[in-house]
């Protein structure tokens, strides 16, 4: 919440909620003044790793807390979630970092449907279940542009024993990522495609004064080097 961006970005338009139960992202629009719709998918819809009858590419978000380190096969999963968004939609995942939650034990003494544990990226890991995010977001392929990776660890308390914080109201113990699927024109050109229509005339005076505002600070005498007397 802290990010605009989940508001002004991320969370616009239709979307899915990925093991939303109990506590559905539908309980916040009112946070989230460009969200249209979202669906929730749990137990009753069918496996998450596929999202079978989904239609392919026919969100804008698929959002998803918690969910993916309960798949069989994550990797099938995240393919999956990220073939149902749009080109230019986003997925917004989070995941328990291994050293965080599972504190070094696994299977997982605090969840015990957990399958995998994750990493950021680890050359080693103490878990023979381990998954480094940042590999199996590159298996996504090219038209994955991943915005954000995160570590939720801001009220995490590295002085405790083990212990499950997530337990705490407060406690965070994840990683979060957030991925852009680039559209047809951006896998083309190798890039993002600037838009072309203008802005409004009354925008645009600013924006051009922006410019003639550096332009002149670029030929006038150097700042802050002006001593006289006031």
């Amino acid at each position: 919440m802290a990010d605009p961006n989940f508001t002004r970005r991320w969370f616009v338009g239709e979307g899915l909620d990925i093991g939303g139960k109990p506590d559905p992202l539908s309980l916040y629009l009112p946070f989230f003044p460009g969200l249209k719709s979202v669906r929730v998918w749990d137990w009753e819809d069918g496996d998450a790793q596929y999202l079978e009858g989904l239609p392919p590419e026919s969100l804008d978000f698929v959002h998803s807390s918690h969910c993916l380190e309960h798949l069989v096969d994550p990797r099938q999963g995240l393919k999956a979630w990220f073939g149902a968004i749009k080109p230019g939609g986003f997925l917004v995942v989070t995941v328990p970092d291994e050293d965080l939650y599972e504190q070094g034990v696994f299977p997982s003494t605090h969840n015990r449907d957990h399958k995998w544990t994750f990493t950021m990226l680890k050359a080693r890991s103490w878990s023979d279940r381990s998954i480094n995010v940042l590999e199996i977001l590159s298996d996504l392929g090219p038209a994955a542009d991943v915005e954000k990776v995160a570590l939720l660890n801001s009220t995490f308390r590295y002085d405790l024993p083990r212990f499950d914080q997530t337990l705490t109201p407060i406690g965070e113990c994840g990683i979060e990522f957030v991925v852009r699927k680039r559209s047809a024109a951006e896998l083309e050109t190798g890039g993002l495609v600037r838009q072309t229509a203008q802005p409004s005339p009354a925008d645009r005076r600013h924006f051009n004064q922006y410019r003639a505002d550096h332009a002149h600070m670029k030929t006038s005498a150097p700042p802050f080097e002006d001593e006289s007397p006031l």
